[in-house]
């Protein structure tokens, strides 16, 4: 849109705050904040611990999320939680804490890696390219960072630890007695002994070195497997449960996902779900983050059951109503089953119905060509309420292990490995989506839950299946247990006790929850610290080796196919430098040819812990100072599980990197190398700035800086275009960048105006017309000090008057509550008023004013208050002055006006002190002249009083 009101029109004075005198003073406190070191924190083993009056101060650790460094630098929406977290460090400081904010940059990942492949630039270079491009825009905002702390996650003196951290995972297991991760080696002990038995029996000295692995894999918090993936061939990749969209594709790149069964390796992350889901409650995080958690851990109660299955074994399920056992009438497998290809016979049963073939000739025919149509949808699509169920027949049956009734196998797309056991007892009768499976293939159903509307107890008469919690249960009667006429809740209880008796089933407890999958075939990301030997055993490098470099190589990319293609395997890049994977080390065993892992960590590997390594960044020796870490993320009081004190970032990140930081900081915590369980103790998510999407008649996106309203309507190029409000970005052509405000307005005008366009958690649309009323305030407040013409200081040394002084102490009043709770648009809005009574006010500004008010407005506009306040005569920096505190004597009004009403009508208004008593209001408001003419002798029932607003006189 055009400018109407550009800054750059208005004639200046001499000494006029100008964007040029924006650019100048932004300029130099900058430099002045660099050269001195001014947003350092010290940490309690350096300066800190020699000097008293900083070890007094109290600390405070504010991070942001993880920028990544993209190419196309900053828009005005990027930069909102950074101004954000920078506007609270800077009152943190100003109120006697010790701060550590800062921030680095998480540089692996894809973006950069296919902008290598597309233009022959090595990945290095144009993400260290990206990050200088980003830290020079970045600065001119004036952020207030501790850059000594500041790193990529691509440096190898980082990279180093992201390794170690694996490594110490991987030689990790969880101990479910003692609820916590121990070393590997105490679980070899265990085994060693003779305490923990082999699964087989046999003496761990009688297993060989290939036996002992697979044993101990079935252990590792970090273990490599075969196991059904989402393989994505357009991105030559596999891709976590939580990078997959709804519809069942590629968040990055959208393309097709599909199930495809690789080795890869994973993060047992399911083996912390309980303490995940428990320690949310201490927490001080959005309610609407801890849900999303919960519900993704997904924890509930109920049974494992087993279903025999001739000489394949049982068929275990998962079931949260093992009271409706006996209504099972049908199995159903998800399609990846590893029992599938066990139990399917070579031939069809005598009298297998017709709709349950798909008509195929054989049951290894119809369970291949399903298998394959299954692997091309999503779990999403997969679990939709309103498609077709689709399956076929397995040409197996199962034992119902309370009747003793055949019941056929299925397999089916609406059953999932990723819950439960991948597998279920369907009961047609009770559940909807088996319901409706059991009508399209002519299943038998039987009810066994007591109806309670009004139907009847044969289902072959229903629409729908009929689910209660609440009924009695009926049908339920076996040869050695009987559940009929009990409640849900006692035959749940008397069937898992029945069970466990026999040793066919047990209560417990099931998690939606997967295990993370932890394998990219990538370039761009940290490699594994694994090697493997010649029988194919991993083996995890000791720390002198750390870190694994990347190696050079000529082609980046993984290896891509036709998106459409399922039937593919991943090819990394790095399996194609051999001298790179074929090495000769020595372990501690002597010298032994290995192969190296040749896989990469996903991006999520180094965002796990950064908040760590911004305590302690130059530590060659260990992860982290545990002193240095005692100090910054510590359990203290009202934060019992320790963690960063403020974090802030978007909501997206709900399911992925939180949950993921989550998981690593409980092993680090149980391995003794933290102190804090958890590692961010107060999370806040900023909204979104958005911005008008203008598209034309094809609905391509059109440049909405050349866009003209008129006749109320929105002009590109003399054709009309639609108008609708979304996201910020280059490929809408909308972006504004930071550089184009700060060049017309300065640095400190953006601040402000991103912080006052409305409560911080709360989306809004940008709209440059509006900068311009932030550029007002901060020239009013020039003018306020400095004179335009002479550049003199004009303030002067008298007392303000009382009206002033009010307006002033209730200003820093509402300044100080609304910082502390990040209510940053209407602490703006407090100071721009104190900044109009002066200018209303006229005359010289006092001094008792002005410095209060450049205090006030510091940590919003940190380089003109530095400026204002070095030319009101003071040498240090505004950085570390104490915030002004309100004197309460002027905070409250002189006086409020209480309202008299008789009957509910008013009938006088009184002007009281705000701290008047009960007492005196009543017998002021009786003793009032036009209450008393009211009340015209009138006796008196009852006189309520709210002092020192209303009084409400009830006649009798």
């Amino acid at each position: 849109m055009s400018e109407t009101n550009s800054a750059a029109a208005e004639p200046a004075a001499p000494h006029r705050y100008t964007a040029a005198m924006a650019a100048d003073i932004e300029a130099r406190w900058q430099d002045f904040w660099d050269a001195e070191g001014t947003y350092e924190a010290p940490n309690p083993t350096g300066d800190l611990a020699g000097d008293p009056v900083l070890a007094a101060k109290p600390k405070k650790f504010i991070m942001d999320m993880f920028p990544y460094p993209s190419g196309t630098g900053l828009h005005v929406g990027h930069p909102l939680g950074y101004i954000a977290t920078d506007v609270f460090a800077r009152h943190q400081r100003m109120t006697g804490h010790n701060v550590l904010h800062t921030l680095g940059f998480d540089a692996f990942g894809l973006p950069a890696e296919q902008y290598a492949v597309q233009t022959g630039t090595h990945p290095r270079s144009s993400t260290e390219a990206n990050m200088e491009n980003m830290k020079v825009q970045l600065r001119r905002l004036g952020l207030g960072h501790d850059k000594r702390r500041s790193f990529a996650t691509i440096d190898p003196d980082y990279y180093k630890w992201t390794q170690w951290i694996f490594v110490q995972i991987f030689n990790s297991w969880y101990d479910k007695d003692a609820d916590r991760a121990r070393p590997i080696s105490e679980l070899v002990a265990q085994f060693e002994s003779g305490e923990r038995a082999t699964p087989d029996g046999r003496p761990w000295s009688a297993l060989d070195a290939a036996e002992r692995a697979d044993i101990l894999g079935e252990y590792r918090l970090a273990y490599a497997s075969d196991a059904p993936v989402n393989w994505s061939p357009g991105l030559g990749t596999v891709l976590a449960n939580e990078e997959v969209t709804a519809d069942g594709r590629s968040e990055r790149g959208n393309f097709p996902v599909f199930k495809a069964k690789l080795r890869q390796w994973n993060m047992r992350i399911t083996a912390y779900a309980d303490r995940l889901l428990d320690d949310l409650d201490a927490l001080d995080w959005p309610e609407a983050i801890k849900l999303q958690q919960r519900n993704w851990i997904g924890r509930s109660e109920g049974a494992r059951v087993d279903f025999p299955v001739g000489d394949a074994g049982a068929i275990t399920v998962f079931t949260t109503r093992q009271d409706t056992l006996f209504g099972a009438t049908y199995m159903v497998l998800a399609p990846e089953h590893e029992l599938v290809e066990k139990i399917v016979p070579s031939a069809w049963p005598e009298s297998t119905h017709d709709v349950w073939t798909g008509g195929h000739a054989t049951p290894a025919e119809a369970v291949g060509a399903y298998r394959k149509q299954a692997a091309s949808k999503s779990d999403v699509e997969r679990q939709a309420e309103a498609k077709d169920k689709t399956g076929v027949f397995t040409g197996a049956y199962a034992t119902n292990p309370v009747s003793g009734e055949r019941v056929p196998v299925f397999i089916a797309d609406y059953v999932l490995m990723g819950y439960g056991t991948g597998a279920i007892m369907a009961v047609p009768a009770h559940d909807s989506r088996d319901f409706a499976f059991a009508r399209a293939f002519e299943l038998p159903m039987r009810c066994v839950v007591e109806p309670t509307d009004g139907r009847s107890t044969d289902p072959a008469e229903w629409d729908d299946a009929f689910g209660s919690y609440d009924a009695r249960i009926v049908n339920s009667t076996g040869t050695d247990i009987s559940l009929d006429g009990l409640g849900v809740v006692d035959a749940k209880a008397r069937i898992t006790e029945w069970l466990a008796a026999r040793g066919i089933g047990e209560g417990t407890v099931n998690f939606r929850l997967r295990d993370w999958l932890f394998s990219r075939q990538r370039y761009w990301g940290e490699p594994f610290p694994i090697v493997y030997d010649e029988d194919g055993i991993a083996h995890a490098l000791p720390e002198s080796m750390l870190p694994l470099e990347l190696p050079e190589v000529e082609d980046y990319s993984p290896r891509t196919f036709d998106p459409d293609d399922a039937d593919t395997q991943p090819e990394t890049p790095l399996s194609r430098n051999a001298d790179w994977v074929n090495v000769e080390l020595d372990l501690g065993d002597g010298v032994k040819r290995y192969r190296r892992e040749t896989n990469t960590m996903p991006n999520w590997a180094g965002s796990c812990w950064y908040e760590l390594r911004y305590l302690d960044p130059h530590n060659s020796e260990k992860l982290v100072d545990p002193a240095i870490e005692q100090y910054w993320m510590g359990p203290r009081e009202g934060q019992p599980h320790g963690g960063v004190d403020l974090y802030v970032g978007g909501a997206e990140h709900a399911v992925l990197h939180l949950l993921y930081a989550r998981f690593w900081s409980k092993v680090l915590f149980d391995l003794g190398h933290i102190s804090s369980v958890e590692p961010f103790h107060k999370l806040y998510n900023q909204g979104m700035i958005q911005a008008f999407v203008y598209r034309d008649s094809r609905g391509i996106a059109v440049p909405a800086t050349e866009v003209e309203e008129r006749d109320g309507g929105y002009w590109y190029q003399g054709e009309k275009v639609s108008r609708v409000l979304g996201k910020m970005g280059k490929s809408l052509k909308n972006a504004v960048t930071p550089d184009e405000i700060c060049a017309e307005y300065g640095a400190d005008t953006l601040r402000l105006y991103e912080m006052a366009m409305g409560p911080l958690d709360v989306s809004r649309p940008w709209d440059t017309r509006a900068v311009v009323g932030q550029y007002r305030l901060l020239q009013r407040l020039w003018r306020n000090v400095v004179d335009e013409t002479t550049g003199e200081v004009t303030v002067v040394d008298t007392e303000p008057g009382e009206d002033t002084l009010r307006a002033l102490h209730k200003a820093i009043d509402g300044v100080t509550q609304d910082m502390a709770a990040m209510r940053f648009n209407t602490a703006i809005a407090k100071v721009t008023e104190l900044n109009n009574h002066l200018t209303k006010t006229g005359g010289p500004v006092s001094r008792a004013v002005a410095e209060p008010l450049v205090l006030l407005i510091a940590p919003l506009a940190p380089h003109i208050a530095e400026e204002l306040w070095r030319r009101l005569g003071h040498s240090g920096s505004v950085v570390h002055q104490d915030f002004p505190v309100a004197d309460p004597a002027y905070v409250v009004d002189e006086a409020v006006t209480c309202v008299v009403q008789i009957k509910g009508k008013v009938k006088a208004r009184l002007e009281v002190s705000p701290s008047i008593s009960d007492e005196e209001l009543e017998a002021l408001a009786l003793g009032d002249a036009a209450v008393v003419a009211a009340l015209d002798g009138a006796g008196i029932r009852k006189v309520i009083v709210r002092a020192p607003k209303l009084v409400n006189i009830v006649p009798a």
